[in-house]
């Protein structure tokens, strides 16, 4: 089916029908066909005809490039839809689409065989995090040990405060801190396991 006179009415409504879903007559880019069909419409068409007019006037922007468009150039009547040509192939394009699955599968084995494979990793992952041992929660703790007065023995005091032993008390290091008027106090620091020292 061609456009028959591009002139009339009826021939701009199949050329408007045709370009719809087309941008330019054949291809994608414009061509001789373009050429031999915008000199056969000679003129602007009215807004009824809006794909006709985009068309157009896309076409007439080229102005003088026109005649350097790739193709031959032929006569009106061998453009439009050849005999249900067009047709048969989109509807051959639409089927390949829906053949395509592309966020999933139809094989119902590999998808047993995914989720077994998944479930598996998942009780590797479960038996190799419970073998691993628990996080030891330790606290930091420093104390400040001031004397009654200036003549306290505080390396005596020191020895007292370290002979407390118990599981998970570790004592760390200690220093003598100037309070005034000559006193120094005790500063010893120590690091408790949380769970094993008691409060």
């Amino acid at each position: 089916m061609n456009f028959g006179d591009v002139k009339t009415p009826s021939g701009l409504a199949k050329l408007n029908a045709y370009l719809a879903e087309r941008s330019y007559i054949e291809g994608y880019t414009p061509s001789q066909s373009d050429i031999a069909v915008f000199d056969a419409v000679g003129s602007a068409p009215s807004s009824q005809y809006s794909h006709v007019l985009r068309w157009y006037n896309h076409i007439k922007s080229y102005g003088a490039e026109k005649s350097s468009f790739p193709g031959v150039k032929k006569d009106v009547s061998a453009y439009g839809i050849t005999s249900g040509t067009a047709p048969v192939a989109a509807d051959a394009e639409d089927d390949d689409d829906d053949d395509i699955d592309l966020f999933g599968s139809d094989d119902e084995e590999a998808d047993k065989a995914a989720e077994e494979l998944r479930q598996q990793r998942l009780d590797q992952y479960a038996a190799k995090k419970s073998k691993k041992p628990g996080v030891i929660a330790k606290s930091n703790i420093i104390l400040d040990v001031k004397p009654w007065d200036d003549e306290t023995d505080m390396a005596e005091i020191e020895r007292v405060v370290r002979s407390v032993q118990t599981d998970g008390l570790l004592w760390g290091t200690s220093k003598l801190v100037a309070v005034g008027y000559g006193i120094k106090k005790l500063q010893i620091s120590c690091v408790v396991e949380d769970d094993k020292v008691a409060r």
